[in-house]
């Protein structure tokens, strides 16, 4: 195929992991991401990535340079390079999002499982 096709909210509601990289093309890379409740994607700045999210089911925070936003199923946010951001799940079911990295952020073909997995590998492999 000469790009990617999915159905990205039957993906995204089924999808369990933590982060899952699905397709990394030359300028852009489509990632699934479910937050537990609780759970945050961790304050970060990318200097050199704009990101796009889009809600699909939960209930969380985003933080854009300290300005709080509630979020849930059918909101989307941008995010340019250079801002401070984080996403928070406040509800009680599992928040499952995905995003568009632009230019890509994580090795192709990445899977964490759990943010303990995300943040161990973090540790060893700064961008």
């Amino acid at each position: 195929m000469a790009g990617y096709i999915i159905n990205i909210e039957e993906e995204t509601l089924a999808g369990s992991d933590f982060r899952r990289v699905l397709y990394t093309a030359p300028h852009s890379q489509l990632v699934l991401m479910t937050l537990q409740p609780g759970e945050d994607i961790g304050e970060e700045i990318h200097q050199h990535v704009d990101q796009f999210f889009r809600i699909e089911s939960g209930r969380g925070r985003v933080v854009l340079n300290d300005e709080v936003t509630e979020v849930s199923d059918g909101f989307a946010i941008v995010v340019p390079a250079g801002t401070k951001h984080n996403l928070i799940n406040i509800g009680d079911t599992p928040l499952k999002l995905y995003t568009i990295y632009s230019p890509a952020n994580h090795p192709d073909g990445t899977i964490h499982h759990t943010k303990a997995e995300a943040d161990e590998y973090e540790k060893h492999h700064h961008h």
